[in-house]
C-alpha cells in the first residue's frame, strides 16, 4: 500500500467539474494523472478547463509559467478503467448513486495493482458499503472534496468500517499534500458537513414552498444576519439540485427521521430539469452572466 509521498500515479474518474478539479490539484502537486471519462467531449472540455485555470494562476504569479506547462502535461486523458491498473491512487467523482459507485468499485478492484487505495469522492454515500464490494476493504476510503476543488480549502475524509490506519495517514498526509485542511468524519450518512448543511437548505425551501419570503429576502436573511458569503437557495443551485435532493434522500433513508424529507418543491425542480447553475436554471435564472450576481425572480 502506497504511502503519500508513494503516491505518483493517481486515477480520477469522471471528468465533471468535480473530477476535473481534482485532477487540477493532483497535477499541480506533482502527480502523473490519469483522467478517465467515456464521453470524449467532456474530457476535451475538462482539459480546457484546467489549462486555463493554471494559466490564471500564473498570470496572477501565484504559479510560474513552467509549473503551469508542466502540471498540464502531467494529464493524461484515458477511457476505460484498465487504463488505471498502475495507479496509486483512484479517485472517483461520478454521479452519486450507489449502485453505480458500486459497480466501479467492482471493477477496480479486478483491475488496479494490489497496493492501490481506492477513494470515492461522494458526499454522503456510506463507504463501508462502497468497500464491501471489494476484496480490499481497509484500502476504501472517503475523499469528500468541495466545489471547485481548486479553490475550496477543505477535504473531508470518510474512514469505512475496515478502513486501515495505514490507509487513513496517507490519504491525510496527501490531501495535505495538495494543499487542503482535513476533517475526518466517521461512516454515518452525510458524513459532517452534509448533515448539518442539507437540511437548512431543505429548511430554505419549504420556507419558499410556504410563502414565507421570496427567495430573494431568503438568501439575504442568511447572507446579512448569520454572515454566510452565500444564501442557502443560491448555494443550492451552484451545488446541484439534484446532488441536494440525493444526499437528503441518503439522510432520510439512513437517519429515519422526517426532519430529512425532500421539500416537495425541491423535487419538483429536479423533476423539471432545474438542476441550478450547471443548468442555467435552478432556483435562480442563470442565463445571463450577471444573473448570478443579481439573480432574477422565476417563481
Amino acid at each position: 500500500m502506497a504511502t503519500a509521498s508513494e503516491i505518483a500515479a493517481v486515477g480520477v474518474i469522471g471528468a465533471g467539474q468535480m473530477g476535473s478539479g481534482i485532477a487540477q490539484l493532483a497535477a499541480a502537486a506533482g502527480c502523473a494523472v490519469l483522467l478517465l471519462d467515456a464521453d470524449s467531449a467532456a474530457l476535451s472540455r475538462a482539459v480546457a478547463s484546467i489549462s486555463a485555470s493554471l494559466r490564471r494562476l500564473a498570470a496572477k504569479g501565484q504559479l510560474s509559467q513552467t509549473a503551469c506547462e508542466d502540471s498540464i502535461k502531467r494529464i493524461r486523458c484515458v477511457s476505460t478503467v484498465q487504463d488505471l491498473r498502475d495507479a496509486d491512487l483512484v479517485i472517483e467523482a461520478i454521479v452519486e448513486n450507489e449502485d453505480v459507485k458500486k459497480q466501479l468499485f467492482v471493477e477496480l478492484d479486478e483491475i488496479t495493482k494490489a497496493s492501490a487505495i481506492l477513494a470515492s469522492n461522494t458526499s454522503s454515500i456510506s463507504i463501508t458499503r462502497l468497500a464491501s464490494a471489494t476484496k480490499r476493504p481497509s484500502q476504501v476510503i472517503g475523499m469528500h472534496f468541495f466545489n471547485p476543488p481548486p479553490i475550496m480549502k477543505l477535504i473531508e475524509i470518510i474512514r469505512g468500517a475496515d478502513t486501515s490506519d495505514e490507509v487513513f495517514a496517507a490519504v491525510k498526509s496527501f490531501s495535505e499534500r495538495l494543499g487542503k485542511s482535513v476533517i475526518c468524519s466517521q461512516d454515518y450518512p452525510g458524513f459532517i458537513v452534509n448533515r448539518i448543511l442539507m437540511p437548512m437548505i431543505n429548511e430554505a425551501f419549504w420556507a419558499l414552498y410556504t410563502g414565507v419570503a421570496t427567495k430573494e429576502d431568503i438568501d439575504t436573511g442568511m447572507k446579512l444576519g448569520t454572515n454566510h458569503p452565500m444564501g442557502p437557495l443560491q448555494l443550492a443551485d451552484f451545488i446541484g439540485l439534484d446532488v441536494c435532493l440525493s444526499v437528503l434522500r441518503v439522510l432520510h433513508n439512513g437517519l429515519g427521521d422526517n426532519k430529512y424529507s425532500p421539500c416537495p418543491l425541491l423535487v419538483q425542480y429536479v423533476d423539471a430539469g432545474r438542476l441550478g447553475k450547471k443548468r442555467g436554471l435552478g432556483v435562480y435564472s442563470y442565463a445571463q452572466k450577471s444573473s448570478s450576481l443579481k439573480p432574477k425572480s422565476s417563481l
